[in-house]
């Protein structure tokens, strides 16, 4: 069943993060792809997240379409100016590709080829208002389109940056646009989440919430950090403190569980990002009562 379908219905969406190839090398990428896709509704994929160079994309959620798995597309508004943006996102409509996760991006200087120049042509508010016009039946400027796409248009939130006036000025403008979806960053307290929830109350647009499975003490830690406005508590990180390996992944699978299971009642989905725990993922998903059986795919 498509996305756009699933919040329509009110149903509790899940959807798992994997990063595309870098190289041409598929084969990994589709078993990490067959690890979760009958367990999740679509899979998220990202536009070079985190500002490392890899495979396109629009290419992979083409890759995924033919094998008929439902696919968000990332769009970042820092690495292309904003021709090359609604050529892409046009590009992606001619080849079925529905979801679309409008984001910043991430600076050069944190990824791969730190030389790069960023080009931020478009911030996320006109990027979102760029794929909106889109929909509608013009370009930017105005020009009218021979058929306009239509998208299910999704945008990222940071639920532990409330207090931030201009992020959340931002969000509200982006809501206001006409976005479908908000998902979030991780979130591991769930009254931070009911805050986000009351920050944007009356928008009466659907939450689908961020979760990154914590596979040591330590990564969490360098969450803390590294990741503003993510916050794993103390409390999460002792359970997962000098544990044996084995010991390590039933905890962290726990805590998951719980944790999501204890947000489920003010979100309307989860988005894993699993940091190569795919094969995890169908148990957490059990474990929540996630993914219902769909009618249709």
């Amino acid at each position: 069943m498509h996305l756009s379908e699933l919040i329509k219905r009110h149903e509790f969406i899940v959807t798992c993060e994997i990063d595309p190839p870098k190289g041409t090398n598929v084969d990994e990428f589709l078993d990490r792809v067959d690890m979760v896709k009958d367990h999740v509704d679509a899979i998220n994929i990202g536009d070079n997240q985190r500002a490392v160079m890899r495979a396109a994309a629009l290419a992979v959620c083409h890759l995924l379409k033919e094998r008929n798995v439902e696919t968000i597309m990332e769009v970042t508004a820092c690495q292309r100016n904003r021709i090359a943006i609604q050529s892409d996102m046009l590009g992606a409509a001619i080849l079925g590709i529905e979801n679309i996760l409008l984001i910043a991006g991430h600076e050069p200087s944190v990824g791969d080829h730190a030389e790069a120049a960023p080009v931020h042509d478009l911030d996320t508010v006109s990027l979102v208002n760029a794929a909106v016009a889109l929909t509608k039946g013009t370009d930017m400027t105005g020009h009218p389109l021979n058929q306009a796409p239509d998208f299910c248009l999704g945008v990222t939130a940071t639920p532990g940056l409330v207090s931030d006036e201009l992020l959340m000025g931002e969000l509200k403008q982006q809501i206001a646009s006409g976005v479908h979806f908000i998902q979030t960053q991780p979130i591991y307290e769930p009254e931070v989440l009911e805050r986000f929830i009351d920050s944007i109350s009356g928008c009466q647009v659907p939450v689908i919430v961020g979760h990154v499975v914590l596979k040591s003490a330590s990564m969490a830690r360098f969450m803390n950090s590294n990741f503003p406005g993510v916050t794993v508590p103390e409390k999460l990180i002792e359970k997962l403190e000098g544990l044996r390996r084995e010991q390590v992944v039933e905890a962290s699978l726990q805590i998951s569980a719980d944790l999501i299971k204890k947000m489920k009642p003010n979100c309307q989905g989860v988005s894993f990002i699993p940091a190569g725990w795919e094969m995890h993922v169908p148990r957490i998903v059990e474990a929540i009562g996630g993914r219902l059986p769909r009618s249709t795919r």
